[in-house]
């Protein structure tokens, strides 16, 4: 049986696959063209590299010109800030000096003038004379 088989349709694949091959175009390996294109290991040491050196000195300029604009304005958000934040305390003290000063003038009214200890005991400590007499309002 094994003379039985179809060899024809076995010559015709392999017919037909050695036709595919033969109609692809042959490309030279990758290897070749880069070799073309770039140039061999001692042809790219000798001209430096493959990136010239003024494309490297214009790489490095840029970053740190960036870096430098980076810091300069992240300083000045920094000095904004501390600006803001000064004139805030500068108003809260000057609110306290304020108060302060009003604190003072009632110490003093209050050590020296009689009449203003009178009222001061009547309005925070709801004193009376002995011989006042109070009604509750509701």
């Amino acid at each position: 049986m094994n003379r039985a088989e179809n060899t024809y349709w076995v010559d015709d694949r392999l017919r037909a696959q050695r036709v595919a091959e033969r109609a692809i175009p042959s490309f030279p390996p990758a290897r070749d063209i880069s070799r073309e294109l770039v140039g061999t290991r001692t042809e790219i040491r000798r001209r430096g590299g493959i990136i010239p050196s003024w494309v490297i000195f214009g790489m490095i300029i840029l970053a740190t010109f960036a870096l430098c604009v980076t810091v300069t304005m992240r300083t000045h958000a920094e000095m904004r800030s501390a600006i803001e934040q000064h004139q805030q305390i500068s108003a809260e003290v000057e609110a306290l000096r304020t108060t302060n000063a009003s604190i003072e003038t009632e110490v003093r009214r209050l050590r020296t003038d009689p009449r203003a200890v009178e009222a001061a005991a009547r309005t925070r400590l709801n004193m009376v004379r002995a011989n006042e007499i109070v009604v509750p309002a509701e």
